[in-house]
Order: C-alpha cells, then sequence, then structure tokens
C-alpha cells in the first residue's frame, strides 16, 4: 500500500477498507491526512460556516445494571444517590433550556430494570403536552436494546411507539467500539455491536435522524477502530431513500479519571491533540457517506478542537448546558453561546446555529444582543 494512492482513492470518495484505514493512521503524514480530511469537508458543501448547537443533555436516571467498567455516572438499584429524574425537574431544566435559546433536551440515563417503554413513552407525551416545541433527542441504542428485552418486543417497535410519543431524533450513545471482544471487557452488559447497529437500522426505517460516535482510546486495536468506521459506512448506506440516517459522528477520547478500567490498570487515555486530529481526519476519510463530523471539544479542548476544523470536521457540537457522565470521568471544558462562536471565528471560520437537523436557526435574541453588545464595546 503507498499513502498518497489511498489518499488519491480518498479524495475520489471510494470506500477504504478498514485495513487502508489503518495504514494511514498510522502512516500518513498528518499534514497530509488534514488536507485530504479537509478537502472531503468541503466536497460535503460546509464552505466556510462551522455549525453548533444549544442543547441541554440531561438524564433520566442514573440506575443502571450495564456495569461499564469506563463509566462513573451509575449507581446500582437501591444506592442511596440513586434517582429517576421528575417531571418537575425536567420543567426546571427545560425552562432554563428555552431560557438560553435552546430548544433540544438530549434525554439518556442507565439500563433501569423497572423502567420499560411504557414508563419512556409516558414521560416523552408529557415533556411535549407541557413544552410543544420542545425537540427530545433521546436514548441511544444500548437504552432501546433494554427496553425492549425488557418488553420481549422488537427495536422496530420499541422506536415506533417512542417516535409516536414525541421521539424527534436518537444519539449514537454507548458506541464505545464496535467490537464484541472489546465491548466484553469493558462494558459487557450493554447489546453487542451488531445489536447497537440494528437499532440504528430500525431508527433509519423509520426515518429517524440519528448520530454515530466512537469512545477510543482505551483497550481497542487501531482495525477495531476503524472496522468501526466501516461497519457505521455500511449501516449508512442500506438507509431507505429519503432517510438522513446518521446525520453526523462524533469521536471523543476515553476519558479515565476515576475509572475502573484505569483502577485495574487495563487502560489509560494517551491520546494525544495529534492523535485526536489524526482521527478525525480518518472519520472524514472513512465515512464518505455522513455529511458531518463534529469535533469534541468536550474531551480534548478547544485549541485541539479547533484545529480540527481545519482536519475534516464541520461542527462544534453543543455548548453543553449540562452533561454529567463524561464529565464525571473527566471532561472538564466549557463554553457559552459568546465563546463557542469565538472558537469558530478565531480559526477563520463562520459560526452558524443549528437544530439536530442541522438546518439552520436564527440567534436566539438575548445572544443577538449579547453579540451587539459586545461588538458595541469594541467600537467605543
Amino acid at each position: 500500500m503507498q499513502t498518497d494512492e489511498l489518499l488519491h482513492k480518498a479524495l475520489q470518495l471510494d470506500w477504504l477498507s478498514p485495513e487502508e484505514g489503518v495504514f494511514l493512521l498510522e502512516n500518513a503524514p498528518t499534514a497530509e491526512l488534514m488536507y485530504v480530511g479537509n478537502q472531503l469537508r468541503q466536497r460535503h458543501g460546509s464552505g466556510n460556516v462551522v455549525t453548533w448547537i444549544i442543547d441541554r443533555n440531561s438524564n433520566t436516571t442514573n440506575v443502571c445494571i450495564a456495569n461499564c467498567k469506563f463509566c462513573n455516572f451509575y449507581r446500582r438499584p437501591g444506592h442511596e444517590e440513586s434517582y429517576i429524574t421528575s417531571i418537575e425537574e425536567y420543567k426546571v431544566k427545560i425552562e432554563e433550556l428555552f431560557e438560553l435559546g435552546g430548544e433540544q433536551l438530549l434525554l439518556q440515563g442507565g439500563h433501569h430494570p423497572d423502567l420499560g417503554l411504557d414508563f419512556y413513552a409516558n414521560l416523552f407525551r408529557q415533556l411535549i403536552s407541557h413544552f410543544p416545541n420542545l425537540k427530545l433527542h433521546a436514548l441511544g441504542p444500548p437504552e432501546i436494546a433494554h427496553i425492549t428485552k425488557l418488553e420481549k418486543s422488537t427495536h422496530y417497535d420499541v422506536l415506533k411507539t417512542l417516535k409516536e410519543a414525541g421521539l424527534d431524533s436518537q444519539p449514537g450513545a454507548g458506541a464505545e467500539i464496535l467490537n464484541d471482544r472489546v465491548r466484553r471487557l469493558i462494558s459487557k452488559g450493554k447489546c453487542g455491536a451488531e445489536e447497537w447497529l440494528d437499532v440504528m437500522r430500525a431508527a433509519h426505517q423509520l426515518h429517524l435522524t440519528t448520530s454515530g460516535t466512537m469512545m477510543f482510546g482505551h483497550i481497542e486495536t487501531n482495525l477495531e477502530r476503524m472496522q468501526h468506521l466501516a461497519d457505521l459506512r455500511q449501516v449508512q448506506s442500506e438507509k431507505p431513500a429519503g432517510a438522513k440516517g446518521f446525520i453526523a459522528f462524533i469521536p471523543w477520547p476515553f476519558q479515565d479519571e476515576d475509572t475502573i478500567l484505569k483502577k485495574l490498570k487495563r487502560a489509560r487515555n494517551t491520546v494525544t491533540g495529534d492523535e485526536y486530529v489524526r482521527m478525525i481526519a480518518l472519520s472524514r476519510i472513512m465515512l464518505p457517506n455522513v455529511q458531518n463530523i463534529q469535533a469534541s471539544w468536550l474531551t480534548v479542548g478547544k485549541k485541539v478542537a479547533q484545529i480540527c476544523l481545519h482536519s475534516g470536521a464541520n461542527d462544534f457540537g453543543s455548548i453543553m448546558i449540562e452533561e454529567n457522565v463524561v464529565s464525571a470521568a473527566g471532561a472538564k471544558f466549557r463554553f457559552t453561546a459568546n465563546g463557542i462562536q469565538d472558537a469558530i471565528r478565531e480559526v477563520g471560520f463562520v459560526p452558524q446555529l443549528r437544530n439536530q437537523q442541522y438546518e439552520a436557526r436564527e440567534l436566539p435574541v438575548n445572544i443577538r444582543q449579547q453579540e451587539l453588545d459586545r461588538s458595541a464595546m469594541i467600537v467605543d
């Protein structure tokens, strides 16, 4: 294999094999990967625009029986710190979200052994009845797989019921690495790789927009990373005509603070900024049929995420009004609406607020006024 030949192949939007992806990851200069990633970004029509979103990541419950070795968030059933979020608590959170200009609630939680389909469908209906304009981006594939098992149903029927109850789109949570060797070691209680993909196939059949993710930098091999991307690419190719399928892909490095994986000395977060930039470029190269690639500033920080905008990423994600899971393992970076826009402008791009369908939104009045006030101060 030759680096130049593979990069030329990528620029033609051809599918690279997992082995070819590994060759580039291990041999191609970072500058060349960044160049090709950026060229492919332009092919998708992003131009000089970088998108971002205002949403809130709230949790239905922290009770979970999956026992993932990288998670500090969950509590076992009956634990004194366990909870199920109440409607009154949601009301406060959603009112704050709207006041800050957001319209979407990213809703996830643990694998609670007693919360089935009726609980989630009723919750969605109640939230939409109180907040008709709310967008629900909720429940990753492992949660859907868990609910399906409790109900002895099918992924399609569970998702159909939830869509009818108000579900707008589905996050790509719980993908980690889509390889059962890895999953048995770090997240044995979650669905296997093929079931994760099958949940997404069902979501696409229902024309639910989804996202893909990857948590890397723990015990996986480079080949397992590239196979993960190839599997997402394959599922995307199967979506029905008119469905958006995986509208975005978001990779982030494993956060290891106080995790069981770190305590057992099985994995440490050793992902460097250079490695993350290379993975962003490889994500763009390996996923020619996924339009948007998001840089995870939450886990890598502002400066590395900014470099990613010149390496294939065209989205900066959310300002994260609330985020409890990744933060519990050490992710401490934060942005305001003004801060995220400044970060995008600093590296030569134009920030554009979006919704989960990647449709442009106007800046909310309060944020627009803050922008005008800051401009006036600069002029004065």
